[in-house]
């Protein structure tokens, strides 16, 4: 049974109906409680549904197989409207009302910042989506899981895809969010080691042209500009750009220059050429096909697998466990994804072997899920795209 309210808030209760679900799961306690806090909305709402889609099909297979500890579990999806404020709202309902096990699934680094202390003070792990270098370095106690490659990670790749297609001058056009230094610092220390050099600027999100400072980046005669904002303000920046008569590369990363933006621009030869950069999924593996069924994706997003995975670890803690409190998932979430093991892709048989008295390793849709002693993943591919005729072409996996 999926029961859904939809609102600027919305709560998808996610389980099979007590008729159909198996005899111990309707005998045995309460219902275990998870949540995912994901942008239904907002800037990220182009992502928030499908990754809050995913954890709900995790859940509901692992209900339809028994349950975690004989207990059926539920997920509660709430929207954080890709904004600091209403996401700690519903952080604060999620914990303190219905009292969850874990949130999944926090998609923008400012509201991820937010609403870590939050849940680092209630001992409820948060596993998120979100980049920014500063999320793990705050005194989170382990109660954060990051599978998203973080800045150092994310940028320094970067940089060395725009030195490969022989750039010597870069201009980064980013507005003002929790990596944004940390994006022009790693900038400015890569690319010299490549011959390239490599200027900024940080521009206001809110404004409806950016005509002033496209000028003000022309004039360095930049033969690639990084437009590394989110959807919503690159589609005003690309259209900019094009109105100017810039005719060197533009790159940005996949979460905004995505299929979104081509749509809102409406106008292909606005975006053709464009490189895109992603964390890879682990694609051809049976997880990333899994999400692909349960998801109707042809190609999902590398949040979506992530978030498949969130739940995926979170539950197979509890069975390792042997508790569901969020204690006891920041304890054992490393028991099951890395050190060794039975290799598992899916919840369902990993709690099963968990349950055998077996070692798991789990690697997911998103791939290996190792992490360090902050919480980031410590190895991510890498998806390289180029838009031609209004179509995302690959250029490679690295």
């Amino acid at each position: 049974m999926i029961r859904k309210t939809f609102g600027r808030r919305t709560a998808l209760l996610t389980g099979v109906a007590a008729v159909a679900a198996p005899a111990v799961v309707r005998a045995q306690g309460e219902p275990i409680k998870i949540a995912t806090l994901t942008p239904l909305t907002g800037a990220g709402g182009s992502y928030g549904p499908t990754m809050a889609k995913a954890a709900a099909a995790v859940v509901e297979a692992v209900n339809s197989a028994g349950g975690v500890l004989g207990r059926k579990v539920v997920l509660v999806s709430e929207d954080d409207q890709t904004s600091p404020e209403p996401a700690v709202r519903a952080a604060r309902k999620l914990i303190d009302v219905d009292k969850v096990s874990a949130i999944m699934g926090t998609w923008a680094s400012s509201v991820t910042t937010a609403v870590a202390p939050l849940c680092w003070e209630s001992k409820t792990p948060l596993f998120t989506v979100s980049g920014a270098d500063s999320i793990t370095l705050l005194p989170h106690q382990g109660y954060i899981i990051r599978t998203q490659p973080n800045s150092q990670l994310q940028v320094t790749t970067l940089a060395e895809f725009m030195l490969s297609l022989g750039v010597k001058k870069v201009f980064t056009m980013i507005p003002q969010t929790p990596f944004t230094q940390t994006t022009i610092d790693i900038l400015n220390r890569e690319l010299p080691k490549g011959g390239a050099t490599h200027q900024s600027l940080v521009y206001d999100d809110k404004k409806t042209t950016y005509r002033t400072e496209v000028d003000q980046a022309l004039r360095t005669s930049p033969d690639m500009i990084l437009a590394n904002g989110y959807t919503p303000d690159s589609v005003i920046l690309l259209k900019d750009l094009y109105r100017a008569g810039y005719k060197g590369k533009i790159a940005g990363f996949a979460y905004s220059l995505n299929q979104k933006l081509i749509d809102q621009i409406g106008q292909p030869e606005v975006v053709e050429g464009v490189y895109t950069f992603a964390p890879s999924p682990a694609e051809g593996s049976n997880a990333y096909e899994q999400v692909k069924k349960v998801t109707g994706l042809a190609v999902p997003d590398p949040y979506t697998c992530q978030v498949y995975d969130h739940a995926s670890m979170v539950l197979m803690a509890m069975a390792q466990a042997k508790d569901t409190t969020g204690v006891a998932i920041k304890d054992n979430v490393r028991k099951i994804s890395q050190g060794g093991g039975k290799m598992v892709d899916n919840a369902v048989d990993g709690i099963k072997a968990i349950a055998a008295g077996e070692k798991v390793d789990y690697s997911g849709a998103s791939g290996p899920c190792d992490f360090d002693e902050k919480g980031d993943i410590l190895s991510c591919k890498f998806r390289y795209e180029q838009i031609k005729g209004g179509k995302f072409t690959l250029v490679k996996i690295a």
